[in-house]
């Protein structure tokens, strides 16, 4: 199984919709289109919607070495608010040793505007998939 495979398995990311685009070594890019079942009770994409877009994001990072890596610490700070259209999701990894890594995450729209900011600490299990 590879990263791509493992993470086609997440049935919550599916029910929303989103998309893995781009996988490499600490690196991954995804999207996700908001739409009327996203938005929250003032029209606007639900903060629950964009922090799971972002860690599905860090999850293909984290897991794009092979082995196993769980999301152990997380934080978001909201920018701006996101309407419907696309979101994306862009992780990168800042560290990485034998038990954590540590990721960023940027959450865009189409028009490039920055979204959110998410930061996660993902511990590396012993196990690969």
């Amino acid at each position: 199984m590879n990263v791509r495979e493992l993470l086609g398995r997440d049935r919550f990311a599916k029910l929303l919709g989103i998309e893995l685009l781009e996988v490499s070594n600490g690196c991954a890019r995804s999207k996700m289109e908001i739409m009327d079942e996203h938005l929250n009770g003032v029209d606007i994409a639900q903060g629950g919607a964009i922090f799971t877009l972002a860690d599905f994001t860090l999850a293909a990072a984290a897991n794009s070495h092979g082995d196993i890596a769980i999301v152990i610490n997380a934080s978001i700070s909201f920018i701006k608010a996101a309407q419907k259209g696309l979101l994306f999701a862009e992780a990168t990894e800042s560290s990485k040793n034998n038990k954590t890594a540590t990721y960023n995450v940027n959450v865009t729209n189409s028009q490039g505007e920055l979204i959110a900011e998410y930061h996660g600490i993902a511990y590396r299990k012993k196990e690969t998939f």
